[in-house]
């Protein structure tokens, strides 16, 4: 019996793993190894602080689901690859592959300044979530500026806008809102860029809310070094803050670090082609955010990535299951779909508001776009995060 082996079980090695099985049935043995139990849906992280969603809320059991698919879950540490061997190397022991799908999100670096680990939040994992729900509260007590944004070099731009616009509500519903002054920083070069080039009238809106909402911004900002009490720009400008919060660069993770066949760039991304197979090992893929995606844009006088994150993750997923079960049936035919390519379907929250971004594709050129905001409630946002973890936790993958 052929072997299929996932190394990360949450959106897009879900999905890959689910498809596989579902398609091929007894045909095939799959195994999916992941440090956590549970997966946890990341867009609902940006409400922890605030205190309209707890951890639990985020998190999702995976055994039951394997389980109920027949699919082997195994909570295990994967530590390197060998792809000539076709093994992998974890803390428990070693697992075999016919076919391998490296779906194992990225690495923080949030070294990437001086002071930016010891001083800024981070709302992108559960840790970082509750240290800033923590660090909210003190600073109930003792207002005053706050920086919120992205450093350079970050990708994931959509999470900081988000969280930007909640923490304004909330601080008008701590009645302390006067009495702090609210700056946005970004490496993009206009508000709303999101990495990819933007979305029709997306920078009109963004001003006008910055504008509505008295929010200072500085675009093609780079951060030279987070203080205790301050964010100094690279162009040598103190901005006062009491409080932080910075998205911080993607990188690979330690496994493809540690597994130097697989040529990976300096990012420790996969290089893959547009099929999502390994440009090296025809029986090796990646998914989701271990996947590297090169800007599709003229480079920015302050660099930094494209978006990983949401619906592509779960996209690349199914794609990659489609190709390892027609490779597994001795098929070459492959299902192409570039990062670039695939649709853009976003729901930015605004604090109980939001802004829904439609797009034929992530990049340009696109043949239809649109960003529409929604000032009466975040109805879509909501209903999207009830939807996806009822999906997940079913094991539903073969649902859009």
């Amino acid at each position: 019996m052929k072997q299929v082996l996932v190394i990360g079980a949450n959106f897009a090695g879900a999905s890959a793993a689910l498809e596989v099985k579902r398609k091929l049935k007894k045909a095939v043995e799959v195994t999916v190894i992941d440090k956590q139990e549970n997966s946890l849906y990341f867009p609902s992280l940006i409400w922890v602080p605030i205190g309209r969603r707890e951890v639990s809320d985020c998190l999702i059991p995976r055994k039951p689901m394997f389980d109920k698919a027949r699919i082997n879950f195994i909570v295990d540490t994967a530590l390197s690859i060998d792809p000539d061997k076709q093994e992998v190397v974890a803390e428990k022991g070693k697992y075999y592959y016919d076919q391998l799908v490296v779906a194992t999100g990225p690495k923080l670096n949030r070294d990437i300044a001086p002071g930016v680990r010891e001083h800024a939040c981070y709302i992108g994992s559960v840790d970082g979530a509750l240290d800033t729900r923590a660090k909210l509260e003190e600073f109930k007590k003792n207002p005053g500026p706050i920086v919120i944004g992205a450093t350079q070099k970050a990708s994931c731009m959509g999470a900081a806008y988000e969280f930007l616009y909640n923490v304004e509500k909330w601080l008008r519903q701590e009645k302390i809102r006067k009495q702090v002054d609210l700056y946005w920083i970004t490496p993009e070069p206009y508000l709303g860029h999101f990495g990819i080039d933007g979305m029709p009238l997306g920078e009109w809106y963004l001003k006008r809310f910055n504008q509505i909402f008295n929010i200072k911004y500085r675009t093609s900002a780079a951060v030279k070094e987070v203080t205790k009490n301050a964010v100094i720009l690279d162009t040598g400008e103190i901005i006062e803050s009491r409080f932080k919060m910075l998205m911080v660069p993607f990188t690979g993770v330690d496994l493809i670090i540690n597994s130097p066949k697989l040529e990976t760039p300096q990012n420790y991304f996969l290089d893959v082609k547009p099929c999502y197979q390994h440009k090296k090992y025809s029986n090796v893929w990646g998914a989701g955010l271990a996947v590297d995606v090169p800007p599709p844009f003229e480079a920015n006088q302050v660099p930094f990535g494209v978006p990983k994150t949401g619906y592509p993750s779960d996209a690349t997923g199914k794609i990659v299951a489609h190709n390892v079960v027609m490779a597994l049936q001795g098929k070459t035919n492959f299902k192409e779909k570039p990062w670039g390519r695939i649709p853009a379907l976003c729901v930015m929250d605004a604090g109980k508001k939001e802004v829904i971004l439609i797009g034929t594709s992530l990049f340009k050129p696109r043949v239809f776009a649109i960003m529409i905001p929604n000032v009466f409630y975040d109805f879509t946002k909501v209903f999207l995060e009830k939807y996806f973890i009822w999906k997940l936790r079913h094991g539903y993958s073969f649902l859009p």
